[in-house]
């Protein structure tokens, strides 16, 4: 090699490690220009990202977090507890989803739930899922391990962000405490807005410590004897530094402007003309018809004023209160069958209005969604819509009234469903006085709470056949007096969804009914109950069986394996609890007289259970939905 050669590699490597060292130089200059930025803002590194989490959730009059408490998220729980928001701890993850759901549908609000990573995250997928389909706009916090960790084996990592996308409307990590605010910001618009639904934001645990338990826990035993040592040690300070950086910034907390649709003007035209050139119309209203309760008084007026039969669903339950010219409970197949016009306002053709096959052909059939696709869901199938109407339900109604105001419903329509719907309440009151041998016939248990169920009471619905057979008879008083799990069917919602209504209306009674099958799931949210003083009245329809299954299977099959439990003392597992129970059958206590205990026990601040031992019925037969 000649030596121009040689001096001119010497002379490049001079020049690549002049430009190295600049680098490192300004490398390093920008770390310690950070963490001078860092600890000007927070000298003593005590200032933490939970603090950040809870001032947007205040922000945004959130005013309680549903959680189970974890290392990953304990600085968001101190923090929200420390500026006065009310955090109540369940015993179950999928509760903790559960009762923020229930307080989302109640108030309109976002509802919060916070859990820890892994498993706390994998419990609460059921009760999110059921939260999406019920159109419930939730945001579920969930810790996650440190960044720098992922993959790498740490406590209860596992990809959570993969494992929430399909059954949330977005999922985002939080990468740096400066992203906490516009990340919850955008997640809880995005649930709020058109069809509201859940929202996932991961925390990774050293987004949310402070500066100074992080930086121990990455840099404390680090040695820099060697120059790898030392590379890593820089590594670490500027990942530290970027992680803080800008942290305390202040920034823009309050909400954004929630996207409501609405529908075209001219749509509801067109639908006023095809209504008001009907014999006989019938409106179902769904859930979405009360996702904005300031609507509702407004909602309420422009049925009663229209006139036209309609059926209630899920949470539009008790929207018309117990009695109503205009309300209808039973017979909806067979007035579908004989319509000519058919509003679905919110309601959507799944199983529950067996997926349109009982529409007839001829019939005008209006659909009002927020949501095209579920609006349309099955048509061209067995149904198909004469109009469709994208955007807000209630809005929708409001308007449509606007153009009713000369209409005048078939008054022998009415009349003949009003015929039909005495006859077969006159058949379940027959049916409720037949007797059930040594047990409690359940149609009287739910006829005899009906007789003094107070008016200012919240019905939750947590089973199969005794719930199912308890929506005939108990007849919710008013808008948001009925909670059940909606299109999901999921056992398992009382005791979260009980804890959620209390806290969300705190002078309202709230029962729980349950079957003795699902009450397994929740009972133990009755040490929530009195923990956080949320006084509740759960009835327990308890005849010793999944009777809704059974009642198909053993004919069927010949078999009611799996189907069989046993009378189980349930409230005596109540009381060990701390709450009050009582068993109620023919010989001891009747429904009457437990039902006048628990009003006493409930005066006192605490949670009673009525166990009633009820004998088997034939009254749902032929009603299992697959």
């Amino acid at each position: 090699m000649n030596m121009d050669a040689i001096t001119t590699v010497e002379g490049m490597w001079a020049i690549f490690m002049s430009i190295a060292i600049l680098m490192i130089v300004a490398y390093g200059v920008n770390i310690v220009k950070m963490i001078s930025e860092i600890r000007k803002v927070d000298p003593l590194g005590k200032s933490h990202g939970g603090e950040i989490v809870a001032q947007v959730l205040e922000a945004h009059g959130v005013s309680h977090i549903f959680t189970l408490v974890g290392g990953h998220i304990s600085p968001i729980l101190a923090a929200a507890e420390k500026i006065g928001i009310r955090v109540v701890d369940t015993r179950h993850e999928a509760s903790a989803v559960f009762a923020a759901d229930a307080a989302a549908r109640l108030s309109g609000k976002i509802g919060v739930a916070a859990v820890t990573a892994g498993p706390g995250l994998t419990n609460t997928v059921t009760a999110v899922k059921n939260a999406q389909m019920a159109e419930s706009p939730v945001l579920l916090i969930g810790g996650a391990a440190a960044t720098l960790l992922k993959g790498k084996g740490a406590l209860q990592d596992i990809d959570q962000i993969s494992l929430f996308k399909s059954v949330c409307k977005c999922c985002v990590t939080v990468k740096y405490v400066k992203d906490i605010v516009p990340v919850l910001r955008k997640a809880i618009n995005i649930a709020m807005s058109g069809v509201p639904g859940p929202v996932f934001v991961e925390f990774p645990i050293d987004v949310l410590y402070p500066y100074y338990v992080v930086r121990q826990e990455m840099l404390g035993k680090q040695s820099t004897t060697s120059i790898f040592s030392l590379i890593l040690h820089w590594y670490l300070e500027y990942y530290l530094a970027r992680l803080f950086a800008s942290a305390w910034v202040p920034r823009k907390m309050d909400p954004l402007p929630v996207s409501t649709p609405l529908s075209d003007e001219s749509l509801v035209k067109k639908v006023a003309e095809l209504l008001s050139k009907s014999q006989c119309p019938v409106f179902v209203v769904g859930s979405q018809a009360m996702l904005i309760p300031k609507e509702v008084t407004s909602l309420q007026k422009a049925l009663i004023q229209m006139g036209v039969p309609t059926y209630l669903g899920g949470m539009a339950r008790g929207l018309l209160g117990a009695e109503s010219n205009v309300q209808f409970r039973h017979g909806r197949k067979e007035a579908l069958k004989n319509a000519d016009f058919i509003l679905l306002a919110g309601a959507v053709c799944d199983f529950r209005l067996s997926y349109g096959k009982s529409f007839p052909r001829k019939a005008k059939i209006v659909t009002v969604n927020r949501d095209k696709k579920r609006a349309t869901l099955n048509a061209g199938t067995f149904w198909s819509p004469t109009l469709t109407v994208v955007g807000d339900v209630a809005h929708f109604l409001i308007s449509l009234e606007k153009y009713m105001h000369d209409y005048q419903c078939n008054a022998s329509w009415i009349s003949k469903l009003k015929e039909k719907e005495a006859m077969k309440d006159d058949d379940n009151f027959k049916l409720s006085k037949e007797i059930s041998g040594q047990y409690l016939n359940p149609l009287q248990v739910l006829y005899e709470l009906e007789k003094v169920l107070p008016e200012n009471s919240i019905l939750i619905a947590d089973g199969g056949d005794f719930v199912a057979t308890a929506a005939y008879i108990l007849r919710p008083r008013g808008p948001y007096q009925w909670l059940d799990p909606g299109a999901f069917g999921t056992l398992g919602v009382g005791g979260g969804f009980a804890i959620g209504a209390k806290v969300t209306c705190p002078n309202t009674q709230v029962w729980i009914i349950y079957g003795d099958g699902s009450c397994g799931y929740s009972i133990a949210e009755f040490d929530t109950f009195m923990r956080h003083r949320l006084p509740v009245i759960a009835l327990v329809g308890n005849d010793a069986g999944w009777t809704q299954i059974e009642r198909e299977q053993k004919p069927l099959f010949g078999s009611s394996v799996a189907c069989e439990l046993e009378y189980t003392d349930y409230h005596v597992v109540a009381c060990g609890y701390g709450a009050e129970g009582v068993v109620c059958n023919n010989q001891e206590l009747t429904p009457a007289k437990a039902y006048s205990a628990a009003q006493d026990v409930y005066k006192s601040d605490k949670s009673m259970l009525i166990n009633a031992l009820i004998g088997r019925s034939d009254f749902r037969k032929g009603s299992l939905s697959v």
